[in-house]
């Protein structure tokens, strides 16, 4: 399963904040709730928040792995 709690570690340490994300870099709220409740985001949204923060994918995701992944 795919976490966003890097990207929440980022947010922290930088000098953005969610009102940031939203109103200077046009990062929707919608967007910001998918991270929340742990849905998927596009790989275009994952490129804009490296570009946003400067850093890497690992920055914003992780994958963990879980019985609740569906099965292949």
């Amino acid at each position: 399963m795919i976490v966003y709690t890097p990207f929440w570690k980022t947010l922290k340490n930088s000098k953005e904040s969610t009102y940031t994300l939203i109103t200077k870099h046009g990062i929707s709220s919608n967007t910001l709730n998918r991270m929340r409740k742990g849905l998927p985001l596009s790989t275009v949204t994952i490129n804009d928040l490296c570009r946003i923060f400067n850093c890497s994918v690992n920055d914003i995701i992780e994958y963990i792995p879980s019985t609740e992944d569906q099965s292949l």
